[in-house]
């Protein structure tokens, strides 16, 4: 049996302004922005070539046990691409705010570049350049 992780929600506490930041400024595409119940609006949004997407809001948590995550309060979240120097061209010319690429080693899968999203939320991006060649899943 495959389990694909598909979906993360991602505690934000202003929906037009995350959706605009991730649509406009990240590239990501917007899957879902519709009332699914009275008074719940879903936000959902996949990166370029992602086989999972983030859901963005504050009541996504409310079916769920345990503690509800503060806006902000996710980091470490993470975005592979095969060049990071095209990744930042093109994030750039959009208008994020990225941080200079850091390499911790020679190896493949070393260099970094981070930024975070209005509400504080972390991200990295990772070059990784084996991707080019062989894809984590089958582009259709």
């Amino acid at each position: 049996m495959d389990y694909t992780l598909e979906v993360i929600p991602l505690p934000v506490s202003d929906l037009d302004r995350a959706k605009e930041f991730y649509e406009t400024k990240c590239g990501f595409h917007v899957d879902i922005d519709q009332e699914v119940v009275p008074g719940v609006r879903l936000v959902q949004l996949t990166p370029p070539g992602s086989g999972c997407s983030v859901v963005l809001g504050d009541t996504v948590w409310e079916s769920t046990p345990g503690p509800t995550p503060e806006p902000g309060s996710y980091q470490g979240l993470q975005l592979c691409v095969s060049d990071l120097k095209q990744a930042r061209e093109e994030l750039t010319a959009r208008g994020l705010e990225l941080s200079e690429p850091v390499s911790y080693a020679d190896a493949d899968g070393a260099t970094f570049m981070y930024f975070t999203d209005p509400d504080g939320n972390g991200w990295s991006i990772q070059e990784y350049k084996v991707r080019a060649a062989r894809p984590l899943r089958e582009v259709i």
